[in-house]
């Protein structure tokens, strides 16, 4: 039982964090002004997966009979706290949210690293995660390709 426990847990925490992603990117949505539009796109994109990342992790939880966590983590409310913080400072400029949006990235990173490292996942679990840590790297990446053009 301690088992089906665990896994439980670090898919919550994938849950919480893909929660957080989402609203980040919809708080980043509302900020930016339309000379970004396309990284409103890029972030909506971003926000849709995030969405399917926890559907599924949602499914693969209560396929094991856990409690499906609805929430945010206490980091991520944080982080958009900062991210309110910012904006209020004139922290738009492309470089600065795009900035903003990789510290997000690196988060959602480290995040599914643990859980593929010290998670003790396996079968479905295993194959879900990895997969959908596959496509974070690949967002983590094009969101520092572009900051790094922003500079």
């Amino acid at each position: 039982m301690e088992t089906t426990e665990k896994l439980n847990d670090v898919l919550n925490d994938l849950i919480e964090i893909n929660n957080d992603r989402i609203a980040g990117f919809e708080k980043a949505i509302a900020d930016i002004n339309d000379e970004n539009i396309d990284l409103k796109e890029l972030f909506q994109t971003y926000a849709a997966q995030s969405r399917k990342f926890s559907q599924e992790l949602t499914a693969l939880t209560a396929a094991r009979g856990g409690d499906v966590e609805t929430g945010n983590s206490v980091s991520g409310t944080l982080h958009r706290a900062w991210i309110d913080v910012k904006s209020l400072f004139g922290g738009t400029d492309r470089a600065s949210i795009l900035s903003e949006a990789e510290r997000g990235e690196d988060a959602i990173k480290k995040a599914y690293t643990t859980a593929l490292t010290e998670g003790g996942l396996s079968g479905e679990a295993l194959q879900t995660v990895t997969a959908q840590s596959q496509d974070i790297n690949a967002a983590h990446d094009s969101i520092k390709a572009l900051r790094d053009a922003a500079k």
